[in-house]
C-alpha cells in the first residue's frame, strides 16, 4: 500500500473519529438539557412572575392567612417562620416568629435564610418587602379577592413547594364547598348586612373584599358595597342611614362578641329591633384561606335567622 493511500486512510479514520466524538458530545448535551432542572414559575396576586430554581424548602409567611394557605397547600413541613397570630393549624404555633404583619423583624427573617417568602400585598410594610426583594429573596405576594383566588393560590403555592397533588386536591375541595353554598342560597331572599371589620376607627368592607363575596354567597347585600375603598372608614351616622337588617362583627378574639354591645343602644336600627346582631369567629372569615368556607356557613346560618324574624 502506498504512503499516500495509508495517509488518506488515516485522515478518513481521524475525521470519522471526530464525527463520532461530536455526535456523542451533542447527544450528551441534549441529555443534559433534558435532565436539567426546570424552573418553577407562577404569577402572584401582584401580577408578577415568581420563579424558583427548585421547590422551596425554607418558607416564611408574613401573614396568618398566608400561613394557613401554605399548610393547606401541603407546604407546612417546609415552613421555617411566620408572623404573630399565625395560630392555625396547631403546628403553626411552633414556628419561629419574624415580627408582626405590620412590622417585620428583618434580622429574624435574614437569619432563617428563606428560599421563598409569602407576603401580604396590602398588609405588610412595603419598604421592608422591597428591601427583602432587593436582597434577592423570592417573594410571592398573596391577596386573593375572590373565592377562586383562594383555590388558585393553593395551586400556585403547591407548585412552588413541589406539593402539586396535595394543593390541587385542597383547591378542588374548596371549590366544591363554595359551589355547594352558592347553590343552597341561590334563591334566598336578600338581607341588608353591615359587616364591622374594625371598631375604632369604625371600618367595613366594600364589594371587592372577600368578606363581601361571602355575604353575597349567603344571599346578603353589603349595604356599603359600593364604597370605592377596600376597607373604608365610616361613621355611626352612615350605619344609621343605611339601616341594615343585620349587623355582623368578628371582633378581636374567637369568642369575643363585645363589638356588638355598642349597637344595642341604637334602637332605631332594624337590626337592633329584630335582634339580628351576629358574631362570626374572625379566623373563619377574615383570613383568605380554605377555612373561610366554614365562616361562610356560619354567616349563612345567621342570615337565615334574620329571614325567620321577618
Amino acid at each position: 500500500m502506498s504512503g499516500a493511500l495509508r495517509h488518506r486512510q488515516r485522515l478518513v479514520g481521524f475525521f470519522c473519529l471526530v464525527a463520532a466524538m461530536s455526535a456523542s458530545a451533542a447527544l450528551r448535551a441534549e441529555e443534559s438539557v433534558a435532565h436539567a432542572p426546570t424552573k418553577i414559575c407562577v404569577t402572584d396576586d401582584a401580577r408578577r412572575e415568581v420563579c424558583l430554581a427548585a421547590p422551596a424548602r425554607r418558607i416564611i409567611a408574613l401573614s396568618p392567612g398566608a400561613t394557613e394557605l401554605l399548610y393547606a397547600a401541603g407546604a407546612g413541613d417546609f415552613m421555617v417562620g411566620a408572623v404573630a397570630f399565625s395560630d392555625f393549624p396547631e403546628a403553626a404555633k411552633k414556628l419561629p416568629r419574624v415580627g408582626s404583619y405590620k412590622r417585620l423583624d428583618m434580622e429574624a427573617v435574614l437569619a432563617l435564610k428563606p428560599d421563598l417568602i409569602v407576603a401580604w400585598r396590602s398588609g405588610n410594610p412595603m419598604p421592608q418587602t422591597e428591601r427583602l426583594e432587593a436582597l434577592g429573596f423570592p417573594i410571592y405576594f398573596s391577596e386573593p379577592l375572590r373565592f377562586e383566588g383562594v383555590s388558585a393560590t393553593l395551586e400556585r403555592l403547591s407548585s412552588l413547594a413541589g406539593t402539586d397533588a396535595f394543593g390541587q386536591q385542597a383547591a378542588n375541595n374548596f371549590r366544591d364547598d363554595i359551589a355547594a353554598l352558592r347553590q343552597k342560597y341561590a334563591n334566598a331572599s336578600p338581607v341588608g348586612v353591615f359587616y364591622e371589620v374594625w371598631q375604632e376607627p369604625l371600618m367595613t368592607v366594600n364589594d371587592t373584599h372577600l368578606i363581601s363575596q361571602a355575604i353575597n354567597v349567603c344571599g346578603g347585600v353589603n349595604v356599603f358595597g359600593d364604597l370605592p375603598t377596600l376597607a373604608p372608614r365610616i361613621s355611626q351616622e352612615a350605619v344609621l342611614a343605611a339601616d341594615p337588617e343585620a349587623i355582623v362583627v368578628s371582633g378581636m378574639g374567637e369568642a369575643n362578641a363585645k363589638w356588638l354591645e355598642p349597637w344595642k343602644a341604637f334602637s332605631a336600627l332594624q337590626a337592633v329591633r329584630r335582634d339580628n346582631l351576629f358574631f362570626v369567629p374572625p379566623s373563619s372569615i377574615q383570613r383568605p384561606s380554605p377555612s373561610i368556607a366554614e365562616g361562610v356557613r356560619i354567616l349563612c346560618q345567621h342570615l337565615d335567622v334574620a329571614r325567620e324574624k321577618r
